[in-house]
């Protein structure tokens, strides 16, 4: 079934399954397409939800942006790749780097990238870019942040550091358990940041809600992204999803109208739109000529 004869419902039903985490060759089977069907209205979402997100996410008002980066990988684990089979370009350690408004839990931000200084960069150029006010900023203690703070920001942030003190893991010993946090640090950077709102809660929560959301994210399974142009297209989907169609059960309306971007809950039907809205306009034909063997 081709892209241009797909009906209507059945792009909405693709895409919620998409936007739940279900695996592309499960919508495949569950919506009786190709696999090929799934990947393209996976491409061609993911662009028109990065453009929303670019259209849609300006001049936010904000008081509080706490960022945090999140790990996954792309065909094979960083220390894996020189000997996977046919790596494809972008295998390895994939980080996606989030911006969050405490108060609307909007995402203002996103990067997906390395985890050097310059991802950090792109992270807070992009966000600084979209914001409308002065901020207070909080981020965990990579050292890569400093410096693209300053660079983003200069001295119109007030800006701090959460770092997070570990331990030895003492309750449950092994391979995959985490090393024990057995204390914090608030470290002010620039500006006059309230101490008492130095946090990364809800940027950490919201990177625990995608790796629940996106199969892609789970750790020790084989769902992990094979290319990274789906990883992307994936997120920026997720992003748009949670933004602007999902309502937040505290908030009772989504993050989007929260921060005043929108008046209305958003829905699939709007992420279709904007993929028509995009889609290049058919080709003419010309005459038909009848062929004289």
């Amino acid at each position: 079934m081709s892209m241009n004869k797909l009906p209507h419902a059945k792009r909405i039903q693709i895409l919620a399954m998409l936007c739940e985490g279900s695996s592309m060759r499960s919508i495949s089977r569950v919506a009786d397409v190709s696999i090929n069907t799934v990947t393209k209205l996976l491409e061609q979402a993911g662009e028109a939800a990065l453009a929303i997100h670019d259209e849609m996410v300006r001049n936010v008002k904000a008081s509080r942006i706490q960022c945090d980066e999140i790990w996954s990988f792309c065909h094979a684990k960083q220390k894996n790749v020189a000997t996977a089979k046919a790596a494809p370009e972008g295998a390895g350690d994939v980080w996606t780097w989030t911006a969050i408004d405490a108060d609307t839990k909007l995402i203002v931000a996103f990067n997906v990238g390395g985890r050097s200084g310059e991802d950090a960069m792109d992270l807070m150029d992009d966000l600084r870019s979209r914001l409308a006010n002065r901020v207070q900023l909080t981020t965990d203690g990579h050292k890569a942040y400093l410096e693209a703070v300053e660079g983003a920001f200069g001295a119109d942030v007030d800006f701090a550091q959460l770092v997070k003190l570990y331990g030895p893991t003492i309750t449950a010993p092994g391979r995959y358990s985490p090393a024990e946090c057995t204390g914090i640090k608030k470290i002010r950077v620039e500006g006059n940041p309230d101490i008492k709102h130095v946090s990364t809660s809800y940027v950490e929560r919201q990177n625990l809600t995608m790796r629940m959301s996106m199969r892609r994210f789970t750790r020790l399974t084989n769902a992990f992204s094979k290319k990274l142009d789906n990883h992307i297209h994936a997120l920026a989907l997720y992003f748009v999803f949670y933004n602007f169609t999902r309502i937040h059960k505290t908030l009772r309306m989504s993050p989007a109208m929260a921060a005043g971007i929108t008046d209305r809950l958003w829905s699939l039907d709007d992420v279709v739109a904007k993929i028509d809205e995009m889609a290049p306009a058919p080709a003419k034909r010309g005459p038909y000529k009848k062929r004289v063997a």
